[in-house]
């Protein structure tokens, strides 16, 4: 079980519940513009004549991108919901842990979003070999900032045993 972050000096340990939330909201709030500005894109590219011309690898690489999309929206939603439904119960600190889990498989889902949309792009526009090497490109881009480099720049007595 993860631990929370420390408390700041004279922070109460319901105070600090507060404020590790709150943080984790704002965060949420820029992973969820995202997710809404790609999946409104995802939904646009069906209605369009270029879509009907596309191969079925393609449209079901727009299927598949559609549905994590899908994943990320509810796992980073998820968590002002419960906070909503939950919260005069007592149950922050079960609420913030679990809403940590849900904004990391949420990202994950939103790294494979917008790999994805590059390369529906990348396919359209060039196709082959070189589109899914744009395509991995992106997803060594995201994977690499988001969940690597967070866990290099941990301190040595926070990485598990």
């Amino acid at each position: 079980m993860a631990e929370l972050p420390p408390a700041e000096p004279g922070e109460t340990p319901s105070a600090r519940l507060a404020r590790n939330f709150s943080e984790l909201l704002q965060e949420l709030r820029v992973a969820q513009a995202g997710v809404q500005i790609l999946f409104a894109f995802l939904l646009a590219i069906v209605f369009t004549d270029v879509y009907a011309e596309q191969s079925a690898y393609v449209r079901g690489l727009h299927l598949v991108t559609m549905l994590c999309a899908a994943a990320s929206s509810a796992l980073l939603i998820a968590p002002a919901v419960w906070h909503r439904i939950l919260f005069r119960h007592r149950r922050r600190e079960e609420i913030l842990r679990y809403a940590n889990r849900c904004a990391l498989a949420g990202s994950a889902f939103l790294a494979a979003t917008m790999t994805g949309t590059v390369l529906i792009v990348a396919e359209v526009a060039v196709g082959g070999w070189f589109a899914k090497l744009i395509g991995a490109a992106t997803a060594v881009v995201f994977v690499g900032l988001w969940f690597v480099v967070p866990r290099l720049l941990r301190p040595d007595d926070e990485l598990p045993a």
